[in-house]
């Protein structure tokens, strides 16, 4: 409301782009006053607006300053540039085009949208908006970080884990997968204020997003579950829960100007504020690198380790045999120490990822691979003329002790038709060929090998493993809780019959089950028939 009156326009009106761009001295009605708060505070640290600013706010702001201070009143300026539709095309009512926020976030959430902008384009760079990208970050970044969080709560509640009533394992005690994961998280955070620093906001979301993905949940978590549900109370289990504890709470810290909601729902769940910190994610300070946890060669280590288990996955793809089937051996080229040193000091997580009984590191590909000689005939031909098909036969059929010595440089004779004849080096081409029961992989400098071949045993275990994946996922169906121990009773087929009685105790171990009867109970809560390879199986199962 306003005052009963007339009321009169004020004649001494500009242009409101020399208004907006006179702010940041008409805002401390400098030069007239207050010129200690404006020296302090200008120029200012960065401005950021559309790119349609460029002849309106950004050109008024930069030659008011110029006139009035020989300068430009800002360090930085951030251009936002416009939102298109996910052709590219400019948004409009005609064009039928648009959309509205509104509806994206009553269906995704603002994060998982502020996540979405920020992540697909820098912001002076045009951004295509496609609501399946909105929905594709709500599932693989959120659900990652969210099934994260929730994995650490659900454990936490169950062994009664508080970070404030546990004791404090050292870092330097603790478990290398544990030491790289911070040193993971420290790296990450140095680089994300690095490239904060360069308002290179972009760079640094994704850098969170690769650290949570691929970092902490495709590796750490995973090959640290068993030690959260199955391991008994101890520094190991409690230097686990410590780590994914304390980079959590980081994380929330980082993600804050990001996706503000998520975060602080995340710190509130932790109980971050207990150890000291404020109540707010919002009001702590943003979290800073410790070079100290940083530890490059590990760092360098763990990621050799990564990409062989990487290939070795390929190479149980291309061989077609599944992740709960145990393989003989694995073969790695290490051709320098530190992946020598690699191997030793975290063979165990491939033996565990990789589901191997073996890992052995080799020198180079030759301890494996197999070699074959292809004739090089411009090479022959002039040398040999009409013998050369007979040669050439002769060079297909050649043993690896002969061309081993072809590949060390080493000319060989050979007999063709009772005629001993020279073969140099130059005379074949030399391939690596690979030998019966052996898949081999590559990329860049890594090299793996995976046996494939199976005995008896094997077979069997392979059995069991997926028979105990049948039963984790049928509690779950059936609503269990992940503490809750059973008893199962089964019928099967004789091979997968001998694999359960092979296995039992690994069977009762890894799925809670107290009794495991070959036989039929009268009383259960849930029957069901499986088939498994060419095996079956009728099992029942009651909570014990």
């Amino acid at each position: 409301t306003c005052e009963q009156g007339v009321m009169r326009r004020t004649p001494e009106v500009i242009d409101c782009w020399f208004d907006s761009g006179a702010m940041p001295f008409a805002q401390w009605h400098y030069p007239f006053e207050n010129q200690d708060m404006f020296e302090k505070q200008f120029p200012a640290d960065f401005i950021s607006e559309g790119v349609d600013q460029t002849r309106g706010w950004f050109y008024s702001l930069l030659v008011i300053s110029a006139f009035l201070t020989d300068g430009p009143s800002f360090r930085h300026c951030l251009v936002q540039e416009l939102v298109l539709d996910r052709e590219g095309r400019k948004m409009s009512k005609s064009k039928g085009n648009t959309v509205n926020p509104w509806d994206v976030i009553e269906k995704w959430g603002v994060d998982p949208l502020r996540w979405y902008i920020v992540t697909n384009s820098p912001p002076w760079a045009p951004t295509k908006f496609d609501e399946d990208g909105v929905a594709e970050v709500s599932r693989k970044f959120f659900g990652t970080l969210h099934n994260t969080h929730a994995f650490f709560v659900l454990y936490a509640q169950v062994d009664g884990y508080s970070p404030d009533g546990s004791e404090v394992v050292p870092v330097e005690s603790m478990s290398a997968l544990d030491r790289w994961i911070l040193s993971r998280l420290h790296t990450t955070t140095r680089l994300v204020r690095l490239h904060f620093g360069a308002f290179e906001v972009t760079r640094a979301a994704r850098a969170i997003q690769h650290f949570v993905i691929e970092d902490l949940s495709n590796w750490y978590v995973r090959r640290s579950r068993r030690r959260f549900w199955k391991g008994e109370p101890g520094p190991d289990k409690t230097a686990a829960y410590q780590t994914l504890h304390e980079v959590l709470v980081r994380l929330a810290g980082l993600l804050a100007p990001f996706i503000p909601f998520t975060s602080e729902e995340v710190w509130h769940n932790l109980q971050a504020w207990r150890d000291g910190a404020p109540e707010s994610v919002h009001l702590s300070d943003y979290p800073a690198g410790d070079a100290s946890l940083i530890d490059e060669e590990l760092e360098a280590r763990m990621e050799f380790i990564r990409e062989a288990v990487t290939l070795g996955r390929a190479a149980r793809n291309r061989a077609g045999i599944r992740v709960r089937q145990p393989l003989p051996v694995m073969k790695v080229v290490t051709g320098a120490p530190w992946q020598e040193a690699a191997l030793q000091e975290l063979e165990i997580l491939i033996l565990e990822e990789m589901n191997v009984k073996r890992v052995e590191g080799v020198a180079s590909t030759s301890a494996f691979m197999g070699l074959q000689a292809q004739p090089f005939f411009s090479a022959l031909g002039p040398k040999y003329g009409g013998e050369v098909n007979r040669i050439a036969e002769a060079i297909r059929s050649l043993g690896q002790d002969d061309l081993r010595l072809l590949q060390e440089e080493t000319p060989i004779r050979l007999s063709v038709d009772g005629n001993e004849i020279e073969i140099e080096p130059g005379d074949v081409l030399l391939e690596e060929a690979e030998p019966d029961g052996l898949v081999v992989e590559r990329e860049g400098e890594v090299t793996v090998a995976v046996d494939t071949r199976l005995d008896e045993s094997l077979i069997r275990e392979g059995l069991a493993r997926e028979f105990t994946t049948r039963i984790q996922n049928f509690r779950r169906q059936i609503g269990y809780e992940v503490t809750d121990r059973i008893r199962l009773a089964y019928q099967a087929t004789p091979g997968l019959e001998a694999a359960i009685e092979a296995h039992a105790d690994y069977i009762a171990g890894e799925a809670l089950v107290v009794d495991l009867h070959n036989g039929v109970y009268k009383e259960f809560d849930r029957q069901d028939d499986w088939r498994i390879e060419e095996e079956s199986v009728t099992i029942c199962v009651v909570k014990a």
